[in-house]
């Protein structure tokens, strides 16, 4: 497992709870509002052994409840599996962030009983995913993975950066259609600073009101919508 950061504690990444946040290198998306792209461009200020890792969460055990494996895109890793299986080992309550493409590693976490909560990325709808992600895109897996967390085999949010330029509210729409009956869609308010593409370091952001007004919209089709600062 290629780790690039180590967060020891969250408030935010883990519903309701403080969580350890271990960051993933690498990533198949090239999104340019991307606030990791170190992680995304594989140029890490420092790669973290996993030993470094499980030796911080041996310390922590009883009194740091969960741990959140994000990216770049975890799911990329062949020993993602493995590396969930020993922090599960320690008791800890685990969290995968992901983007969705690779359905079969999804699957193979939740049936294997190594994640508790999955926070997937919806980028955009799906017949506009490559132009979001600046990648190509098997949008048969996204479906795929939507849909197998839509048959709630494992707790799960879905969530989109909304950035003004790349996702009007015809789009935001479409996405809570394309989710329909999804527990919790979170739209993540756009925070413009470190980005992959310099340009989306100046991009206009959605104002709260303008958000808050589409979440009740989308929540037609969800059973909670809310804003994410």
């Amino acid at each position: 497992m290629r780790i690039g950061g180590l967060q020891h504690s969250s408030l935010v990444d883990y519903p309701g709870t403080v969580s350890a946040v271990v960051f993933t290198v690498g990533c198949n998306f090239r999104c340019p509002y991307c606030h990791n792209p170190e992680l995304v461009l594989e140029t890490p200020e420092r790669e973290i052994p996993e030993q470094e890792v499980f030796d911080f969460l041996r310390s922590r055990q009883g009194l740091l409840p969960a741990v959140t494996v994000t990216g770049g895109e975890p799911t990329m890793h062949a020993d993602l599996p493995e590396f969930f299986a020993a922090i599960k080992k320690l008791g800890y309550k685990t969290k995968l962030d992901s983007n969705g493409t690779h359905p079969k590693m999804l699957q193979k976490l939740v049936e294997e009983k190594l994640i508790d909560y999955v926070a997937m990325d919806i980028k955009a709808p799906l017949v506009s995913y490559a132009r979001v992600v600046g990648a190509a895109v098997d949008t048969v897996a996204i479906r795929q993975s939507i849909d197998y967390l839509l048959s709630n085999k494992v707790d799960y949010e879905f969530r989109t950066t909304v950035v003004k330029s790349q996702l009007g509210p015809q789009d935001l729409r479409q996405i809570g259609r394309e989710i329909m009956g999804a527990k919790r869609y979170f739209l993540q308010q756009f925070n413009p600073g470190k980005t992959l593409h310099p340009s989306f370091r100046s991009m206009l952001a959605y104002e709260a009101s303008e958000l808050e007004s589409l979440a009740q919209e989308i929540a037609a089709y969800v059973d909670h919508c809310h804003v994410r600062a």
